[in-house]
């Protein structure tokens, strides 16, 4: 769509025009020679003499070119603009933070994978966890792994391909046999500092219980909330296990309370599916939307226009002055001769 920024310029136009009745004519004093017997060239001539004044005057190519020029510089002055179809651009409102447990109990093969035969918990998880990520498109996402120590493994980002690929490379025990969840919460309040969202929200996925974090996990959820984190825990396997492997559901059901998420457990894919189908509706993709026109500006158009047409005229006047001087240089070698 064509705009003009400044239209109040076009009332310039009628400038010149003014200035050309109003104001008086340039005058350039000059020597003149008195003659006493003026009075009888007039009779013999027949004509009568003026004030003494020599007015210049304009061809019509200068004429032309002037008002072409001045028409070029009052639409550049205008500020000619060209602008784009509009273009829309979505923000992220929330951050999505997921941490995935690592532990050697991981490893224990009581899940189905997507062709339904069994599978190990994170070969499950990680198939879940790709679905629900494949549907955050808007939600900037972010990674945590954590076993005997947590780990970044993708910050907040909007390319959320990158973050199922590094999700895809998960393996059980990369981080240690252990379960650190009160560290791996921990991390997760640290990278969500450097968030400049309002909305933060945590998914734990684990199917063990704390195995000595520096920080408890329920004091870690306290921390959380007091930095506005919610955090979803999600546990997988069996409740009645014993030893390392035992779920702590007690303190999962804790963090979620502390922090005003849910918390959920999974015995099969199937419910794991249900788990996330929920995460869905209770935190919709959430976007705020920027829209804008690029712009491409004109001006130069009009003002190149003007100092072309300038530049040729002047270059008319001083070739044929030159020309005009060589002829008459020749004449007068011819004469010599």
């Amino acid at each position: 769509m064509f705009t003009i920024s400044y239209p109040w310029a076009f009332l310039l136009l009628p400038l010149p025009l003014l200035i050309y009745y109003l104001a008086p004519a340039y005058a350039e004093p000059r020597l003149a020679v008195r003659v006493p017997f003026m009075g009888l060239l007039s009779r013999l001539s027949g004509r009568q003499a003026g004030e003494g004044a020599a007015i210049a005057s304009r061809g019509r190519l200068q004429r032309a070119q002037l008002i072409i020029a001045w028409l070029a510089l009052v639409v550049a002055l205008a500020r000619p603009t060209w602008m784009d179809e509009p273009m829309v651009r979505e923000l992220p409102m929330r951050d999505l933070l997921v941490a995935l447990d690592l532990s050697g109990s991981m490893e224990t093969r009581d899940f189905t994978d997507e062709t339904g035969e069994t599978s190990d918990r994170l070969t499950a998880a990680r198939q879940v966890l790709d679905q629900f990520l494949s549907r955050r498109e808007g939600d900037r996402v972010g990674l945590i792994f954590f076993g005997s120590a947590a780990f970044v493994q993708a910050p907040f980002t909007e390319d959320l391909d990158v973050v199922r690929e590094l999700l895809d490379e998960a393996q059980v025990r990369m981080l240690g046999p252990k379960t650190m969840l009160g560290d791996a919460i921990g991390v997760a309040i640290q990278l969500f500092e450097r968030s400049e969202v309002e909305e933060r929200v945590l998914i734990v996925l684990t199917d063990g219980n704390d195995t000595g974090s520096m920080v408890p996990p329920t004091r870690a959820a306290e921390i959380a909330r007091d930095n506005g984190v919610t955090i979803y825990p999600i546990a997988m396997g069996d409740p009645q296990a014993a030893g390392e492997q035992a779920l702590d559901e007690v303190t999962l059901e804790e963090i979620a309370a502390t922090t005003g998420g849910e918390y959920f457990h999974a015995d099969d894919r199937e419910d794991l599916e249900r788990i996330y189908q929920t995460l869905d509706q209770l935190n919709p993709k959430q976007v705020e939307s920027l829209s804008y026109r690029p712009e491409h500006e004109l001006y130069f158009w009009p003002l190149g226009l003007a100092i072309i047409l300038s530049l040729l005229f002047f270059g008319m006047v001083e070739l044929r002055a030159f020309l005009r001087a060589r002829r008459h240089q020749l004449r007068s070698d011819e004469a010599a001769a």
